[in-house]
């Protein structure tokens, strides 16, 4: 039994997708870490920070699972059933919920602030004209885009009768979709936007998204594929 687990152990390796993300989010800590220290605005040196310590965060996640994990992955099946990974499912479905909250909750903000200019606070992060693109935003790409990321990982897997493709893409997707909200929403409370209606994100919050929706699409094209 000792040496089957000797055995075993030495076996136990980090997967592609484990590996690959570590590195990339390892990158993406460094270079943002440095866009901040020379960043000319505090606004885009927080931007900055938030991509540095959500990159850094997840990489230490990453790490973990992966000496808490079980040398070989979970199962495609289980006695003849496919063994769906409904995580990421579970947990956007919960952030759509706080999000529309959120939302909602802001909204009222903004309405009271109509009928009572005094809400706006004397502030510049709570006057109308950043909390009013702030709760839009947060019903429709917020609470809006979590539904209909989780319907979709559910829908894909049930109706294929396979497991999502990728270990560590799903995940990716839910919270680089999230991290992508939370880097909106700051940038509305800032005044950082490129003031179009409905794409206020400044360009990185774009280009991240860009890859998160790439990921997404991977996924959803690998798992119809195993079916």
């Amino acid at each position: 039994m000792a040496d089957t687990a000797i055995v075993s152990a030495k076996s136990k390796s980090m997967t592609i997708g484990e590996g690959g993300t570590a590195l990339a989010l390892t990158a993406l800590a460094f270079v943002s870490l440095v866009v901040a220290a020379k960043a000319y605005t505090p606004e885009y040196a927080l931007h900055a920070y938030l991509f540095t310590a959500a990159s850094a965060a997840a990489v230490i996640a990453i790490v973990n699972r992966y000496y808490e994990r079980p040398a070989t992955l979970p199962p495609l099946t289980i006695d003849g059933k496919p063994n769906y990974n409904m995580g990421p499912v579970k947990f956007a479905t919960i952030a759509a919920l706080v999000w529309g909250i959120a939302g909602f909750t802001v909204g009222l903000w903004a309405a009271l602030e109509l009928a009572f200019p005094a809400f706006n606070l004397d502030l510049p992060w709570t006057s109308f004209g950043r909390i009013r693109p702030l709760h839009t935003s947060a019903v429709i790409f917020a609470f809006g885009g979590n539904v209909l990321i989780a319907t979709s990982f559910y829908v894909v897997q049930r109706t294929c009768r396979a497991r999502l493709a990728g270990d560590i893409a799903p995940w990716f997707v839910v919270l680089g979709y999230n991290f992508f909200i939370v880097i909106a929403g700051t940038g509305y409370l800032l005044g950082i936007t490129q003031s179009k209606e409905y794409a206020e994100p400044e360009w990185y919050a774009d280009l991240w998204l860009t890859i998160v929706w790439v990921v997404y699409l991977l996924v959803y094209i690998a798992t119809i594929m195993k079916r």
